[in-house]
Parts: structure tokens; sequence; C-alpha cells
């Protein structure tokens, strides 16, 4: 129909040759633009609008990150009024330098990052040479029990690193010990943390005053600029976690934190170490050393923590204290575990506050089926200069020898018998055939004889085959 009426078109007007082909013009071009627009019309029909990437200020609803963008956190970002953040596996999320990008999941709010092995969700720097201390890292908080206070408010603590404003985004606590701030599953954390002031920092991974209700499985932290973890109190649970080359300390915990960890690995770098002494396990119950409750009482399990030595005449980093500190009034637990390579294996800290050694005394304190290996000092003691309680390092030897507790001392590393532990580059955590790791656990005593607790017939983090030796492999980043 179309062909004909053209054809009579420029039949009439075929002895006009300039009318003619100003007649042709007119047509294709109104062919072409009607053409056009129907495509334009179908595209944008069919195509999603267009997501904002760049993340800033509140999330105040409930939102999912698509795994097919970058996402950028411009300063602090705040999820707020229980809004539920949702992250797709496989989605990359870029703190920015510029402004220090960070992620605050707020009391009552939720984050859902449930990645994969084959794709895990990447927290890092948006920095093309990218550094520790390039972002603020992610907080969480939550509304479990701990002995802070704020402005006269007992149960109630404040965030670290300048995160709390005037709306209180950045208070935790509560009486929830089972609140769900949501899931951290097959998660990656790179370059995070800084010192917003002196001893006022953000960490890879801020866990304050979460509950149990939240599940943290499969969480790297690597080049954290503070703490790799630092838990306010809370009763949060971990398992399968990989600190690597953390700056200060890879556990820390305080405020009445009393969760149970299951399985994880810590890498050190013997060059990179904080001016504040850096350990792998620094327990406080609070800063102070008081008594207030809950008391900080973590039970860890199943522990690789490879320190900065690979033998005891590599120095390093003069600034690493200790594989475990435990003092201000602490009562954290440490089963089936190695630690390797410090100057110090364990220190009983009994400088400050309520003298820690109470807690031995009083079975509190519990450190059982654990090698001490590659330590000039394995076990040492800090005993406070104004309030003595008798105790000595020969006590503290004592107590960490008796039969009962089922522990032992190497002298070297190499008698732990690990594959290749020392390799920053591409390590190996796996006990060899002979290794005395690949024995020795129990899982009799009453603070792991719980369901949060997996038992095992070897200790340290990594087992002989199976799952067990290859949970760490395929996700995570050296």
């Amino acid at each position: 129909m179309f062909q004909s009426h053209l054809v009579t078109l420029l039949n009439k007007n075929s002895k006009n040759k300039k009318m003619k082909k100003l007649l042709v013009f007119t047509i294709i071009a109104g062919i072409m633009t009607t053409v056009s627009c129907r495509k334009t019309d179908v595209g944008d029909e069919n195509k999603p609008p267009t997501e904002e990437t760049t993340l800033k200020d509140s999330i105040t609803s409930d939102r999912t990150l698509k795994a097919g963008n970058t996402y950028t956190l411009h300063g602090m970002v705040y999820v707020t009024n229980g809004a539920k953040l949702t992250i797709e596996p496989g989605t990359t999320i870029h703190g920015e330098t510029a402004s220090k990008g960070a992620l605050i999941i707020t009391r009552g709010s939720q984050i859902i990052a449930n990645g994969t092995k084959d794709k895990p969700i990447v927290f890092t720097s948006d920095a093309a040479d990218p550094k520790r201390g390039d972002w603020g890292g992610l907080v969480i908080c939550g509304k479990a029990p701990v002995n802070a206070s704020f402005n006269g408010v007992q149960g109630v603590g404040q965030v670290e690193g300048g995160v709390n404003n005037a709306a209180g985004y950045g208070l935790f606590g509560g009486t929830n010990a089972a609140d769900n701030s949501g899931v951290l599953k097959y998660v990656r954390i790179e370059y995070a943390g800084y010192a917003y002031l002196p001893d006022n920092e953000l960490n890879g991974l801020t866990l304050a005053g979460v509950g149990n209700g939240t599940t943290v499985d499969y969480v790297e932290i690597y080049k954290a600029n503070d703490d790799a973890i630092e838990c306010f109190g809370g009763t949060v649970n971990l398992k399968h976690t990989v600190f690597i080359s953390t700056l200060d300390d890879d556990y820390d915990t305080d405020n009445g934190w009393s969760g149970h960890v299951q399985w994880g690995i810590v890498l050190r770098d013997s060059a990179i170490a904080d001016i504040s002494k850096s350990e792998s396990f620094e327990s406080d119950n609070d800063a102070n050393g008081s008594d207030l409750t809950p008391q900080t009482s973590g039970v860890y399990s199943n522990m690789t923590i490879i320190g900065p030595r690979a033998t005891t005449s590599n120095i390093g980093n003069s600034l690493f204290l200790a594989g475990a500190q435990i003092r201000r009034n602490s009562s954290i637990s440490i089963f089936n575990s190695v630690m390797m390579g410090y100057p110090k294996g364990i220190l009983i800290d009994a400088s400050k506050g309520t003298p820690t050694d109470n807690n031995i005394r009083n079975n509190q304190v519990s450190v059982q089926n654990t090698i001490i290996a590659g330590c000039a000092k394995p076990v040492d003691y800090s005993l406070s200069t104004t309030a003595p309680t008798g105790w000595t390092v020969t006590d503290a030897i004592n107590w960490f020898n008796k039969t009962e507790n089922g522990n032992s001392i190497l002298a070297t590393n190499a008698e732990v018998m690990l594959a290749d532990a020392f390799n920053y580059s591409n390590p190996d955590f796996t006990p060899m055939a002979g290794s005395p790791l690949l024995t020795g656990a129990s899982f009799a005593n009453s603070k792991i004889a719980t369901s949060d607790f997996i038992p095992t017939t070897y200790r340290g983090a990594v087992g002989p085959s199976g799952e067990d030796a290859n949970w760490w492999k395929g996700w995570t980043k050296f």
C-alpha cells in the first residue's frame, strides 16, 4: 500500500526533477524518524531506570545493591529507620578515599550481605593504588547487652571514630542478647579503618552491641588500619574469619562481649605494627578494668595465629607485644588453638583495674589444649604495682602448664609443621602429616560444650582434609 502511494506521487511529479528529489528526501526522512522513534520507545519500555550508585547520607527504606553495579560510599552512610540493606553476591562496594566513606548499620536496621564462595561481596578502596586506611570500614550497631555508658545512661555506648551524630546513629546496646543485625557471609573488607583521633579509631569491622541472632561467617579483613575487628559488648558469634596484615589488633574485645568464635586464621606482617602495641587478641572488660557487667567473657576455639616472627631470631617490628593480651578484668578463654611467632605468647596483664589473674583463680579464664610455638616468652605476667595479688610470672607459667589444661610449648614454629604459614603472598595453613595439631582437641569444657561450637579432633583452624582443610581458600585475598 505504502509503495503504491509512493510510486503515484513520484509519477505525478516526474517532470519536475527538483520537486521529485525533495519529495523522496522528505518521505525517507519521515520514515527514518518514525522508525527511530519507535526503537527509542521500545528501548525505554524495556530498560530499567538508572540506579544511583553513589551512596551518601542515609538509607531510610529497604534497598538492594545489585551485583552488576559498583557502589561508592561517600562519607558516612547510615542505614536507619529499621531499613534492610541487601547486597547481592558478587557486588563490589567502594569506600571513597577523599571523604573517608564508611557504612554504618544503626540499631534496629539490618545488612543482608549473603555472598557465596564463588561470588564474595567485596568492600574495598576506590583508590587506583589502594592502601590501608583509605576508608572507614563497616560498622554495625545492635541492641544486645553492653557494660558501656553514654551521657550517664548505663547499658548504652557510643561508637568510636566520629560515627555518632545528633540523631544518635552511632549509639549501641540494649537488652536483647538475640538481636539480629543481619548477615555477613563470604564478605571481604579491604584497606579499611582510620584514626579519627588518637585512641578513637574505626576498624575494618566494628561490631557494637551486636546480638547472637546476627550471622558473621566467612569474613576476611585485609590490611585493616586499626583493628581487624572490634567487638564493643554484645553477644555476636564469629565463624570462619581470616585476618591478613592488620595494623593493630586482630580480635579486640571489650565492654562485656560474650560471643563465641570458631575457626579463625591470622597472618601478621612482620614489618607492620601499631604504636599502641599489636596483638592478635586484646581483651578488656572495659577501658578501666572495672567490675561492670556483663563481663567480657568471649570464648575461642580452633584458632591458627601466625605472628610476625618466622623464627625466634627474626625481630621485625619492635611494636609487636603478644599473641594474646588478657587484661583489665577480661575473662576470655581460648581452646584447641595455636599461637606462633610472637615475642610473647600469652600475657596475663593485671596492671590496671581489677586484677585479671583473679579470673584465672575463679576459672573464668581458661586456656586449654592450645600450643604456643616460637615465642621468646611463651607465657608472661604483668603485676599491678598498686594492687598486688601475690601472683608471679612463675605462677602464670605453672597455670598454663597444668596437666589438666592439655597445653604445650614448642621452641620453634617448625615443630608445628604447617605447610607454608609464613609465606605472605601464598600462605598454606594446612597441618602436614605428623603435625601435633592433627590431634589433641577437646570440647569437654562447659565453655565450649555448647551448640555454638562444632567438635573437631584437630586443633587450629585448618583440618587435614575436605571442607575443614579448604574453607579458607577461593574467596580470600593474600
